[in-house]
Formats: structure tokens, sequence, C-alpha cells
């Protein structure tokens, strides 16, 4: 166990400016694992031609991070790949909270009824962090598995946790929002945006409509905490086919009463 001594997050002298405080050889190991978490299995040149680095540098960093178990290499890909230890590091993140160990239960039984893939998700710095997937076992299905982000603007459940922003703070994000554009149903406009939150706190859901991918749908409701507040979102995603303009408000009954379960089951009144 760390002995914590005085309570402090960093030492007194140092201020919080990131050109005084940054570590190049840790940005540059951090760099190589967030490529590899990015990818299935790179190879040195690869890695090496992505991050501009050089082989013989990039090789020192992964035999460094393979020592700690933080990479594993396939040797007859000659591939690196996420090791176990990474793994662990971001089950200490989950671990922080209760609210993917209480919503387990709850999205299990929203694919058994819905029959498509259920996800978790957070606000992250300005994205859907998806922490948590339970999927169909259906041949064709959404993929979103945990670690992966995506634009609040183009996903379900980034509109729905949108949708809990007050004016204000809806406004400050649409005046930095970039709208990138994944398909041309994909919002690309503040008044876009606008519109869609709207109908979604009209709806009670959000919708994402073959806007990330083409041929999928998602429906989404936001998590409330015990202050109320909008801490994360769950979704149904599946594809257009098996999801039809008809069964939407349906599943998005299903989502709502979902995310108020998980809401009780967090604290909310």
């Amino acid at each position: 166990m760390l002995h914590h001594g005085r309570r402090r997050g960093r030492p007194r002298a140092t201020k919080a400016d990131p050109a005084a405080s940054n570590i190049k050889s840790l940005n540059r190991a951090l760099d190589v694992l967030e490529a590899l978490a990015a990818h299935e299995g790179v190879t040195l040149s690869g890695l090496s031609s992505h991050l501009h680095e050089s082989t013989a540098t990039m090789h020192r960093v992964l035999s460094t991070l393979e020592r700690r178990e933080y990479v594993e290499c396939d040797p007859e890909r000659q591939e690196w790949f996420i090791g176990p230890a990474a793994f662990k590091l971001g089950s200490a993140f989950l671990g922080r909270t209760n609210l993917v160990e209480r919503s387990r239960l709850v999205m299990r039984d929203l694919v058994t009824i819905s029959g498509e893939t259920s996800n978790l998700g957070i606000h992250r710095d300005g994205q859907v962090l998806f922490v948590s997937q339970v999927e169909t076992q259906e041949t064709i299905r959404a993929f979103l598995p945990p670690g992966t982000s995506a634009p609040l603007h183009a996903s379900g459940i980034g509109k729905a946790l949108l949708s809990s922003f007050d004016d204000d703070r809806l406004e400050a994000f649409i005046s930095t929002a970039k709208f990138t554009r994944f398909t041309d149903r994909t919002i690309s406009s503040a008044n876009q945006l606008r519109k869609a939150i709207k109908l979604t706190r009209q709806c009670g859901y959000a919708l994402d409509d073959e806007e990330r991918t083409i041929g999928m749908r998602c429906v989404a409701a936001t998590i409330l905490d015990v202050h109320g507040e909008a801490v994360a979102g769950i979704s149904i995603s599946g594809p257009t086919i098996r999801m039809p303009d008809k069964k939407v408000r349906q599943i998005g009954k299903w989502v709502m009463e979902a995310a108020n379960e998980i809401s009780r089951r967090v604290g909310a009144g």
C-alpha cells in the first residue's frame, strides 16, 4: 500500500504548466500504448511510421513496456499488442465507480428483450468514452469495446448526455464543436444539433440514425446519480434492418426504463 503522507497531488513548488512538467520519454511510451490500443496488432515499422519515430527508438520503448507486460509481441506475425498490465490499469479506472457493476445485469436484460447490443458510456474530454458492453449473439451487430470513444454530436449516448446540459453549457460546447462528418446523415451544424437536442429532451431518448455508420442505429438515454445529474448513458445499437422506424419508439421505452433502473441502483431518487 502506498504511504500518502501529506495529501498533495503535486509538489508545492510545481506549477500546473504542461510544458514545464513534460517528460518526453513518458509521452513517447504513452503514445505507443495509445497507438496499440487503437489498432489490432501493429508491426515495429508500422508503429515507427505512425508515430514518426525511428525503429530503434520504438524498439527500446516496446522492450521496456514488454518487460512490465504493458505490451506483448506475437513472434509469428511480428506484431505488437496491448498487454495484460494495461488491462489492469484500465480496470482500475473503472473501479473508481460502481456504475459499471450496477449496470451489468440491467444491460443483459436489455439485450435479452431487444435482441441487440447494449453499451454504457460516460462523458470524457468532449467525447463519449464507452466503459461497458453486452453483445447480442447476432452475426451482424454493433461493436464498441470498452475504451472506444466517439464524438458527442455523432452518437446516441453523446446526444443523450448533451440533452442534460443546461443552455449555457450546451452553447459553450457548440461554440467549439468541430462537427466532424462520418456519413451524409451526421449532424454538421449548430442548428442541426440544437434541433436534435430539443427532440431528445421531448422524447426522453436520443437517436443516432446512421450518423456514425451507415446501416446502424442507436437509441440512448441518460443515467442520473444521487444528485440527479447525468453521469452516463445507456444505449441499444443494431442494424437498421432490425431496428426500423416502427420499432424505435418501443426501443426508446426499453432504454429509458433501463436508464431509470440503473439510476435507482446508483442512488438517484
